[in-house]
Formats: structure tokens, sequence, C-alpha cells
């Protein structure tokens, strides 16, 4: 097993929905990240690691781009973005969504691997 980097509630603005006007205000997402990156560093650097700051930057401001109808569709962007741009072997993305009455959430869950490995 690989050693794993995990963002837990992270909290995304985005327009999203099927219906137009649900896109027509931002809501709130929550989404979780589990990062597969090889193994630890045995240096204490960065350098030798995932910046987790620098992975939730970066999906916060994906989500924020655009519009889009699907949740489905923010998790396999968000899941490409993380492969393309750091280095991770494998990702996968929780999203949580509050749309729906008398429910705590509504969720989809991702898992994509790199072609190429750490």
């Amino acid at each position: 097993m690989n050693d794993q980097i995990i963002i837990r509630g992270l909290r995304l603005t985005c327009r999203i929905g099927v219906p137009e006007e649900e896109r027509a205000e931002s809501q709130e997402l929550r989404a979780h990240l589990t990062m597969d990156v090889g193994a630890f560093p045995a240096a204490d650097r960065i350098e030798g690691t995932v910046d987790y700051k620098a992975v939730a930057d970066r999906v916060r401001e994906l989500a924020g781009l655009g519009e889009r109808q699907l949740i489905e569709t923010l998790a396999q962007d968000i899941a490409s973005l993380v492969l393309k741009e750091f280095p991770v072997s494998e990702v996968r993305v929780e999203l949580e969504k509050f749309i729906l009455p008398e429910t705590d959430w509504v969720g989809v869950v991702i898992q994509r691997s790199s072609s190429k490995r750490n």
C-alpha cells in the first residue's frame, strides 16, 4: 500500500445543478480527497511530498470556474487535475452536495489512477 495524503471536508463554492435556476447562485459542496503518493520522504522537507495546501487551493479554484450540471463531472475534473498537476499515482474524490430536503447530503465517489507510477 502506498502512503496517502488525505484532505477531509474541503469546502468548495461552485455553480452546479441540472436546473438552470439551481446554477443561478453559487452553492457550497464538501470534498474529501485521498491521494496515493508512493512513499513519504525520509527528509523533513516539502519537496519530497505533495503540498496539500497547493492541492486544496487548485481544487477550490477549479470548482469556482464556470458552471456544471453534474457533481459527477466536477469529481472527474478534480481527479484529472490532481493526477496531472501533482505527484500522485491515484486519487479518490468524494463530493457531498446539500440539496435534497430531508437528507444530510447526496454524493459521488470516484477513484482514478495515473498512467505513470511514482
